[in-house]
């Protein structure tokens, strides 16, 4: 008699290695890059990723495995993964040092100071207190930090305590520059000159990490791994913390956070996940990631793909809610990173040409943000932006899938609401139009809706940049926020690519029509041949397109050319 498979929970939202491995979550192996990073030659080793990427699971599947402690759980915890398979000369040989700058108050000077002592002396107080088995004289040391308060100098007397015992340690920082991330996106409230104290000159975190630097010197500090998600601290920490190998751009290290496809489907089979549940692309909506051009695979941002995951497995069916609201949350400090006209100025290309031309910097300056190389690394690194492929001596690099162009798109509404304050939304009208749009397959109420409301509110700021790919992000924004569609930019309609299409939302069957649309403009005061040929070579492209094996002979797909002359004009065309 054939068994029932018995599925394994999926680990969403959970990133304690050892629940997961003792608790039947599925665990993703990932526990070669174990033995990768024992074998590079310097051992430390800086290494960032986008947030929600399996940093902290990384963080914590390292401290079980070098944990001196959790030699007894070994075959437990690693057993039947890679690295139990081919233990390496160093698996629980250190006393693991865990620091994690998430949550720090950074809400002025002295509040930080006080948060970031209190972290390291904190940490410092569970590490002896944890391995007190080991320092005999623990509880004299712990009373001796608790009565002097000593924060950050409270490293010294864990490393003494390390050294008479005989033992080595293992540093591991997570989150290395949240509070830094923090600093920068407040702009100017606490100013650069307060980020530049802590972290310049002989400011409280470079002493941190002087103090680090000097005990692996010492050979106290056996190994450090620092992890986060941008390079703009490191290069501030250059002399007082310069002995780590930078591994964040390395191709052989591309897919140690992140899932590939084979990896996905194992997922599936493991937690019971059934494709059939499934009406979207999820290559299309969570993967596209590409840390290094010669990287062997692509890869999905992991928190996405397990929340998508969750969310079938708890309904049955393709979430309503088909992007994580954390994502945004996590992303919405990008906001207060464009403080300046030629930043914004940068996204919005970035948006319109689906991509730039750049070089990745591995380390900048807090000083440097404002410069457009240093600003687009930036988006690379916090996984706004992804490597397509070699560009010359630059990368082209590309919004990584259908989950963030989403996010781009709310940024450019966000922004253009208020450099123009007259823009409103009539929900209630936006939804009537969409209903005439997708049902009666009128298209009239939508264009219409969008003239008034927001091209002819545009600001003298916006329409600098009003051209045909503005008009196209702007209406793709409210199509986006309707749900009833899954608007794509720029398809590939075969041959060419189409401005827009605009796909029935799988939560939505019920919807009549899909559209075609290809959008053309006109400045004010163009002559009437001019608008006609605009008009004529948009139909041409949508015959072409019709044409096409993938859209051809379609009943439930309507097409139409809209040609917009400055911004209160336009014209629909419809074509058969």
């Amino acid at each position: 008699m054939d068994t029932v498979k018995k599925y394994k929970r999926l680990p969403y939202g959970n990133s304690d290695f050892k629940r997961i491995r003792t608790e039947n979550y599925a665990y993703v192996d990932k526990t070669m890059y174990i033995e990768m990073l024992e074998n590079e030659s310097n051992p430390n080793q800086f290494f960032i990723r986008p947030r929600k990427f399996g940093k902290s699971l990384l963080f914590m599947t390292l401290s079980y495995y070098y944990d001196i402690n959790e030699a007894k759980n070994f075959e437990q915890l690693f057993g039947d993964l890679y690295i139990g398979k081919h233990p390496t000369p160093e698996r629980n040989a250190y006393a693991v040092l865990k620091f994690d700058f998430s949550g720090l108050d950074t809400s002025g000077e002295k509040e930080f100071m006080k948060s970031f002592s209190q972290n390291v002396q904190d940490t410092v107080y569970d590490f002896l207190d944890t391995y007190r088995h080991i320092f005999p004289d623990s509880a004299t040391l712990i009373q001796k930090i608790e009565h002097e308060r000593r924060g950050v100098s409270s490293l010294e007397i864990a490393f003494n305590a390390v050294k008479s015992a005989g033992k080595q340690i293992y540093v591991i920082i997570d989150e290395y520059d949240h509070f830094a991330n923090d600093l920068i996106a407040m702009g100017t409230r606490l100013g650069n000159n307060f980020y530049k104290a802590m972290i310049a000159a002989n400011g409280l975190v470079r002493d941190f990490y002087e103090r680090i630097k000097a005990g692996a010197k010492s050979s106290i500090v056996n190994r450090t791994f620092i992890t986060g998600i941008s390079p703009v601290m490191l290069d501030d920490l250059t002399s007082g913390y310069n002995i780590a190998v930078i591994l964040t751009l390395n191709p052989r290290y591309n897919e140690m956070m992140g899932f590939t496809q084979e990896e996905v489907e194992w997922l599936m089979r493991e937690t019971g996940v059934n494709p059939d549940h499934i009406t979207i692309d999820m290559q299309a909506y969570y993967n596209g990631y590409l840390f290094h051009k010669d990287g062997a695979h692509r890869v999905y941002n992991p928190s996405m793909i397990l929340y998508f995951f969750e969310q079938v497995l708890q309904f049955s069916k393709t979430p309503e809610n088909i992007i994580d609201l954390n994502l945004k949350t996590d992303y919405g400090r990008l906001r207060r990173l464009i403080q300046n006209d030629r930043n914004r100025d940068t996204l919005l290309r970035i948006v319109k040409e689906d991509g730039i031309a750049a070089e990745l910097l591995q380390k900048f300056s807090i000083d440097m943000l404002n410069d457009d190389d240093y600003f687009v690394s930036l988006l690379f690194y916090m996984g706004l932006l992804t490597i397509k492929e070699p560009y010359l001596y630059q990368l082209k690099l590309v919004i990584p899938n259908y989950s963030i162009k989403t996010l781009y798109w709310e940024y450019i509404m966000k922004l253009t609401r208020e450099t123009s304050p007259d823009m409103n939304i009539e929900t209630r009208q936006l939804n009537e139009a969409i209903y005439d749009l997708s049902v009666k397959g009128d298209p009239d109420s939508f264009i219409s809706y969008i003239s008034q409301n927001a091209f002819a509110k545009l600001s003298d700021h916006d329409l600098k940049q009003f051209d045909e790919k503005y008009i196209q992000i702007l209406l793709l924004s409210y199509l986006f926020m309707s749900k009833a569609y899954v608007p794509m930019s720029e398809y590939e309609a075969v041959p060419g690519r189409a401005d827009i299409y605009l796909q029935r939302s799988p939560l939505f069957p019920e919807i009549k029509y899909e559209w075609l649309l290809e959008l053309k403009y006109c400045k004010t005061g163009a002559k009437p041949a001019e608008i006609a040929a605009q008009q004529k070579a948009g139909e041409e492209q949508i015959n072409q397109y019709l044409a096409s094996h993938r859209l051809g002979e379609r009943s439930d797909l309507k097409a139409a050319v809209i040609v917009f002359t400055g911004k209160n004009k336009y014209k629909i065309i419809p074509v058969q």
